[in-house]
């Protein structure tokens, strides 16, 4: 072990308690005190936050950590409250005002040394104007895929992280995430700004979760079959204990009152429920206080409980990335789970429904509009004095416009034209068609979903390959293989190896997320994800490598 290994560990074991760190962890540790950029996929549970909680003592400057929801930064506030560390702070709108000055107060005095924030508090100049002041010497990004429009929780104020941490003069950036295809990890160090970046990147397969796909019949049959099998597995003292995730709020009250009817200590969670009621749901379910929570994609981030026996879904998510989030809930303490999806194929019709987004023409119209009216750059904050929307569109219409290269933000977070002969209806025309864009890419998704969910060949396989990983045995461990339609041996294609940048004639550059000799996966900036067969491409001349990632 190296000296600088020796402080780390030395710093982890006296302030926190970690007698050993894991490789992962002391890999990216030493990238962060090298000076380099990091970007880290481990899963949930992994310890990702001590990526940024040791480096950060070896520092001069605070370091501040960008995180989504409020649970999760109280949860890391307490974890480190726990430890020997310096002081944690949050700066959130749930505080008073006086209790927002004091945690400002504390960093810039010395008195803390993290501080966290949620990504709109950076949509407002005074803070990023406080955060220049107090010199920040880390910049974590938390749920770092939330950046990405190609993952499956896009959240768009994420969007000004890149230009928040070029104001603040680029210090060390950490983006830290547990789920994250190929294409998602690009989008996050191009929209990041990440420089000289270095990526850790852990193994996405977990043996210990068999995996299985229940073909239903009709939605009545179906919802008999989803309760009766929460009731087969509950009753099973080896598979007790659970996660039912469904697609709206009306099917997580019936799941749940269905569950209940059947003796099961069951709750209902979904976004449409007052705070409180979730957080006791929350509550209850890490204290074993419930069977089976019911949920929508609404019960996610902050979810670390070890037991997890079984997640079942009752209908097929928008995405692959959604569902291996979802499932890897299952199982945390290594210890055999069940993952199943009961699967009607109509089932993906509703997915499309729900994730069609049309563009906000009239809300992009006014935006841009506004930045050509106005004498010079203009504030964010300022635009809703001038568009007509609310701020999610608002937010999403400068975003869009941004994304088509009509809008520029400056250095000091204003919008301006990037060229200034461009005409609003040409921005806004831009900006619908990448709108478009991430359309095909959300519809493709879809059908990796579908592909998932009616492969006969080995279904790990095909779950790992989404994510760059080969697997060239089958598992012996989910539904095809017991069934014994998976193939046996998989080897990847010499000519179109994983990570590869190809180029096709009609849709444009692309990366290669999976292959073998019979097929390959593409994910095509422009269309989104496609299947092709490997004899058809090589007999057409359909794809270029342009080079191996």
């Amino acid at each position: 072990m190296s000296r600088r290994d020796d402080e780390l560990q030395r710093v982890a074991d006296r302030t926190f308690g970690w007698s050993r760190l894991t490789d992962d962890q002391r890999v990216a540790m030493e990238h962060v005190v090298d000076g380099h950029d990091v970007l880290v996929v481990l899963p949930t549970g992994a310890g990702k936050s001590a990526i940024y909680q040791v480096p950060a003592l070896l520092e001069d400057g605070p370091t501040l950590v960008v995180s989504p929801l409020l649970a999760l930064q109280q949860d890391q506030l307490e974890g480190i409250d726990d430890t020997r560390a310096p002081d944690a702070v949050a700066v959130n709108s749930a505080q008073r005002a006086a209790e927002r000055e004091q945690a400002w107060r504390a960093v810039r005095e010395g008195g803390a040394k993290y501080l966290f924030l949620a990504p709109e508090q950076l949509a407002k100049d005074e803070t990023v104007e406080r955060l220049a002041e107090l010199g920040i010497s880390l910049f974590v990004v938390d749920e770092a895929h939330c950046v990405s429009a190609w993952g499956h929780d896009f959240r768009p104020d994420y969007l000004r992280l890149g230009h928040v941490i070029e104001r603040l003069g680029h210090p060390t950036v950490i983006a830290l995430t547990a789920t994250a295809a190929l294409p998602v990890r690009a989008d996050i160090v191009d929209r990041l700004g990440l420089r000289e970046h270095r990526e850790v990147i852990a193994g996405f397969d977990r043996p210990n979760l068999h995996l299985a796909v229940v073909p239903a019949g009709g939605d009545d049959e179906k919802r008999r079959e989803v309760v009766a099998r929460v009731r087969e597995l509950d009753a099973d003292p080896a598979t007790h204990g659970g996660l039912l995730y469904v697609a709206t709020r009306k099917d997580a009250e019936y799941y749940a009152e269905a569950l209940a009817a059947e003796g099961l200590r069951a709750e209902a969670y979904h976004a449409g429920m007052r705070k409180a009621d979730r957080r006791r749901v929350h509550e209850s379910f890490l204290d074993d206080g419930v069977d089976v929570v019911v949920a929508t994609s609404a019960f996610g981030m902050g979810i670390d409980k070890p037991d997890v026996r079984y997640v079942l879904h009752a209908s097929a998510p928008e995405s692959l990335d959604s569902y291996y989030q979802q499932v890897g809930r299952a199982g945390r303490d290594g210890e055999p789970a069940v993952v199943e999806l009961h699967y009607r194929p109509e089932d993906l019709n509703l997915q499309r429904f729900l994730t069609a987004a049309k563009a906000p023409e009239d809300a992009l119209r006014e935006v841009a509009r506004a930045v050509e009216r106005a004498d010079g750059p203009v504030r964010p904050a300022d635009l809703k004095h001038e568009v007509d929307a609310t701020p999610v569109k608002r937010t999403r219409a400068v975003n869009l416009l941004e994304e088509a290269g009509a809008l520029t933000t400056t250095e000091n977070g204003r919008l301006e034209y990037l060229d200034e002969d461009t005409r609003p209806a040409d921005a806004v025309r831009d900006a619908i068609e990448v709108a478009e864009t991430r359309q095909r890419l959300v519809r493709s998704r879809i059908e990796m979903m579908r592909g998932y969910a009616e492969t006969t060949d080995c279904r790990r396989r095909f779950l790992l390959g989404y994510f760059g990983e080969s697997l060239p045995r089958r598992c012996g461990d989910c539904d095809t293989c017991d069934a014994g339609t998976s193939q046996d041996v998989q080897p990847e294609s010499d000519e179109f190896p994983v990570s590869s940048a190809v180029q096709h004639a009609e849709w444009g550059a692309g990366v290669v997320v999976s292959s073998d000799p019979a097929e390959l996966t593409v994910m095509f900036e422009d269309v989104g994800y496609k299947t092709l067969a490997l004899g058809v491409v090589r007999e057409r001349g359909l794809l270029e490598v342009v080079r191996e990632g």
